[in-house]
């Protein structure tokens, strides 16, 4: 902590330190308004590139990863073979001399550091990828070269020939591979049977560019099963499989007339412009051999997609595939669609999942930023809530809230962090906790309430008030601070803190703390100003701080950095010169570290009553603070959070009556 001024360094300063803190924590044995208010170190400094203001400078750099892929599914074999071609721009001022790529499908072998941490079971595990080679070359050549490929567990250091210049170079990297896809224990990624065919959940299939940023240069972090790191860019992916198969995938299928029946283009074309969901391949169809094309064997799908950070796939024979419009602001359309097995419908099954993912779709282009993709899918498996650009992954076996509630956390993931490109890996918060948070209001939107409140899951008590669901794992000492790293967060609290401390955080900043205007135009600066760019935790911070116009370093730190509790109370009620007629005098407490703006309520014996604000500010140099409120009547009773919306650790404290005298 450094002092304020150079003479505190005298004996009598420090002294004359210690002596206030100590008088501040005489009165209780937990709440210092030095500690609580100190200045926030934002984890993250300014530069030439994040603004002060939270938003990305002029001089903002980002690397962009472009990838043509050509892959051939064998369902027997259970393998997927490919060539990949990454074009990569180096728009950093930093000449390269090496690039590093993400090998997920390292996580499944035996000698995985993932099996140490969260990985795969003991008998879940493959050989994961065979690269057959790696060659690079100039932009614009075919002139490819053999480049030295070191693997270290899920990463490989690809040595370029010649440094790749700052400012605009630009290299080609292909990389010829196979991998063996993981059956069950895949958990994002997977294959398994159903009675009218294998369905495959095909994600994190291709070597990716990792990062490389002006926050930690290369970000090369081990992939132990949290998310992900991401480049933007474009793709163009071509997967050949049997003619049997229906192939689901992010972004637009460019050759229909080639995969498709007449009859399904027909249905495709009716499904865009109707607000209902129109089936494109039936029941009835998933068993008649002679609605698929049957000119050959295989047929290849070619999807493109463009400005984004990934792509996924799903395959299977087993789909029935459905779809409508959704319709955004200004009037521009999307599809909506679903792919599932007819064991996933019936009892508000997957029959109703096209309804939530245009609902989810258009809730969101409304109230954050509109979806910038031709699609958005929901296919059924049992990788159970996975998300992807334009595609996503759901529990095949949910139903009725369940789904939904998946459907729209997954689909809402396009936002966070599929635009708003967050490090997933470092600060899973940023998009789980963003993401959740917005989920609350579209669940209260959706069918007039139907499926709400939005609760966080298994995890999370049914029907209890939220802001009290979250004071188990606010009193846990175990519990780790909403900032840890993902992969440091033990599985039992990943969802109590990283989505629903997160989101409750977020609601109460937007209800109690700043208000709905001020809120949402901050979040609307900060998602905007990070649109397909690659925001931090302290861009965050400061970009809410500045468009919001309020110091929340209390804030940050309590509830973010820290796993700090809420206790407030009122102790004691009297009056003017001991007069009703005169006003009331209620003394007001803070107990615990975190501090919170909060409602007073006064209740008069006639039946009357009064609410004021105690604002955050009263505890910057008081535990107490007598409050005169003016009244011509004798109070009743006086009650702080009189809605029970704040996360207050000790409700029994928080109503006196005048008779009554409360310390600590």
């Amino acid at each position: 902590m450094k002092r304020p001024f150079r003479s505190w360094c005298a004996a009598g300063g420090v002294l004359a330190l210690a002596m206030i803190s100590a008088s501040l924590l005489a009165a209780g044995p937990t709440f210092n308004p030095l500690q609580t208010f100190a200045p926030f170190r934002y984890p993250d400094p300014v530069s030439q590139y994040r603004m002060a203001n939270g938003l990305p400078s002029p001089e903002y750099w980002q690397n962009r990863a472009d990838y043509d892929i050509d892959a051939t599914l064998d369902p027997q074999r259970k393998t997927l073979s490919a060539t990949e071609i990454i074009t990569y721009t180096n728009h950093s001022p930093s000449e390269l001399g090496f690039v590093w790529l993400q090998l997920d499908q390292n996580l499944y072998k035996p000698d995985a550091r993932g099996n140490f941490t969260s990985g795969p079971t003991p008998d879940g595990h493959t050989s994961g990828y065979q690269i057959a080679s790696v060659d690079v070359a100039p932009a614009g050549s075919d002139a490819f070269t053999p480049a030295p490929h070191p693997v270290s567990d899920t990463r490989m250091r690809v040595d370029l020939p010649h440094p790749l210049a700052a400012a605009n170079g630009t290299i080609r990297v292909r990389i010829v591979y196979r991998y063996e896809i993981p059956g069950e224990f895949g958990d994002r990624t997977d294959w398994f049977h159903t009675k009218n065919g294998d369905i495959f959940e095909i994600a994190q299939w291709y070597p990716r560019l990792c990062v490389y940023d002006d926050l930690r240069g290369w970000n090369t972090l081990p992939f132990l099963n949290s998310e992900f790191y991401l480049e933007y860019g474009s793709f163009d992916y071509r997967i050949t499989l049997p003619s049997t198969m229906i192939v689901v995938g992010s972004g637009e299928l460019v050759n229909p007339d080639e995969v498709l029946t007449a009859t399904e283009r027909q249905r495709l074309d009716e499904a865009r412009r109707s607000d209902t969901t129109v089936l494109i391949r039936t029941p009835q169809d998933v068993t008649n051999p002679a609605s698929r094309p049957r000119q050959s064997p295989t047929l290849t799908w070619h999807f493109r997609m463009q400005n984004s950070r990934d792509v996924a796939f799903g395959a299977s024979t087993a789909y029935v595939w459905d779809a409508a419009r959704a319709t955004l602001p200004g009037g521009r359309t999307v599809l909506a669609q679903s792919a599932y097995p007819v064991e996933s419908m019936g009892n508000n099954g997957w029959e109703r999942s096209t309804e939530y993912v245009k609902h989810t779709v258009e809730y969101f282009s409304q109230h954050v930023l509109a979806y910038p993709y031709p699609n958005a899918i929901a296919e059924a498996g049992i990788a159970g809530g996975m998300e992807y650009p334009g595609i996503v992954f759901d529990d095949y076996q949910a139903r009725a809230k369940d789904l939904y509630s998946v459907t729209a956390h997954e689909i809402g993931h396009t936002w966070f962090p599929m635009i708003v490109g967050s490090n997933e890996r470092r600060d899973a918060w940023m998009d789980e906790g963003s993401n959740t948070f917005a989920d609350v209001y579209a669940e209260a939107d959706f069918n007039h309430g139907e499926y709400a409140p939005k609760r966080d899951g298994e995890y999370a008590p049914k029907g209890g008030n939220p802001v009290d669901e979250i004071l188990p794992t606010l009193n846990d000492p175990e519990a780790p601070p909403i900032m840890t790293a993902a992969d440091e967060i033990a599985e039992k609290y990943r969802h109590p803190v990283t989505y629903f401390k997160t989101a409750l955080g977020l609601v109460l900043l937007r209800e109690q703390i700043l208000g709905p205007e001020r809120f949402d135009a901050a979040f609307s600066a900060y998602t905007r100003g990070w649109a397909y760019k690659h925001p931090s935790p302290s861009d965050f911070f400061r970009a809410m701080d500045s468009a919001a116009g309020e110091d929340l370093s209390w804030f940050w730190r309590g509830w973010f950095q820290e796993n700090w509790t809420l206790d407030l109370a009122v102790q004691k009620v009297a009056y003017v010169d001991g007069q009703p007629a005169k006003g009331a005098l209620v003394t007001v407490a803070n107990l615990d570290r975190l501090v919170m703006p909060s409602t007073l309520e006064i209740r008069y014996t006639d039946g009357t009553s009064t609410r004021l604000t105690v604002p955050v500010e009263t505890w910057q140099q008081h535990r107490t603070f007598t409050i005169t409120v003016p009244g011509s009547q004798a109070v009743s009773s006086a009650t702080i959070d009189p809605d029970h919306v704040l996360p207050d650790n000790d409700r029994a404290n928080n109503t006196i009556r005048p008779q009554q005298t409360r310390g600590r």
